[in-house]
């Protein structure tokens, strides 16, 4: 949605770790931002309401909804996408290579959501208990999985960040 000249506002951000300027509309959503101006369409949009989860990016290190948040709003803040969570291109990062080996996905379009609310909820809580992983996950909606698979690949990471912060080897009590 590429604005008109006159109402286009200037906003810099971030962006998976390179700045990034856009005009945008004022009412431009961050998703939509995201999405058609700077070609980042791992973002889903799913509900456009805030309830699903799909379009979950982080903004300074907390997970939003960018389906809620006008791109004006990402001024001078570090985004990070689905496609800045891997440590290189064509690389996994450890929660997306946990999804994998947990079947933690199926049809995909909400585990861009997942896997960046996965990164936040670490970030939060490094060794999180059921509750805590069930309530960091309670503002993401998946119609396929069951949860099951997606709450073992959190535990999975957690415990090989936890045995790699240790100095130790195998993680011990998740099995994929």
């Amino acid at each position: 949605m590429r604005s008109s000249a006159d109402t286009a506002v200037r906003v810099t951000m971030t962006v998976n770790g390179s700045q990034r300027g856009i005009d945008v509309d004022p009412r431009t959503l961050l998703a939509d931002a995201l999405r058609e101006e700077l070609g980042l369409t791992g973002t889903h949009l799913g509900c456009e309401h805030g309830v699903c989860g799909a379009c979950t990016v982080l903004v300074d290190g907390e997970a939003v909804r960018a389906c809620l948040m006008f791109a004006v709003q990402a001024e001078g803040a570090a985004v990070t996408t689905i496609e800045g969570v891997a440590p290189a291109p064509g690389e996994l990062s450890d929660v997306q290579q946990a999804m994998h080996e947990c079947h933690g996905l199926q049809c995909g379009f909400c585990t861009p959501g997942f896997v960046v609310s996965i990164h936040a909820l670490l970030e939060r809580h490094p060794d999180p208990d059921d509750a805590q992983i069930r309530d960091g996950l309670s503002g993401n909606l998946c119609r396929c999985t069951g949860y099951q698979g997606i709450v073992r690949a959190v535990q999975l990471v957690a415990s090989r960040r936890n045995a790699r912060a240790a100095g130790g080897g195998a993680p011990s009590g998740v099995t994929a």
